[in-house]
């Protein structure tokens, strides 16, 4: 069994995998991270497609959260001011609006700063 929480990303995508660089190098509390390609996904109750659409974060209860659910418990665990972000992020209102604010950022990721033609998320 894979030690949690454990952070679950896209290790092909350049946008992804220096974000969770930054990430490690910023929050004090930052928990494993492990790209999906070399993560243990059946016994994480994931699949490679969950896991290509969006960040999962695998709580130590198992509780699999996707996308801008997953950076707010991620946040919420990591202590100092990291929390206060968490906790906006679930509040009524800006639940909704961290959610349209990740998903515009995975639809364009391949073109951010560090991305590339791999990160691209396949059509729908």
């Amino acid at each position: 069994m894979s030690a949690l929480p454990l952070l679950v990303f896209d290790g092909d995508c350049a946008f992804c995998s220096s974000s969770v660089r930054w990430a490690e190098r910023h929050i004090g509390r930052m928990p494993r991270t492990q790209p999906y390609q070399f993560a243990p996904l059946d016994e994480l109750g994931l699949t490679a497609e969950q896991c290509n659409a969006a960040v999962q974060y695998v709580a130590r209860d198992r509780q699999v959260y996707a996308a801008h659910d997953a950076v707010a418990a991620l946040l919420l665990g990591a202590g100092k001011g990291w929390w206060v972000l968490g906790a906006l992020m679930k509040a009524p209102g800006l639940h909704w609006l961290s959610g349209v604010a990740y998903r515009w950022v995975a639809r364009n990721r391949h073109r951010l700063p560090g991305g590339t033609a791999a990160c691209a998320l396949p059509p729908r």
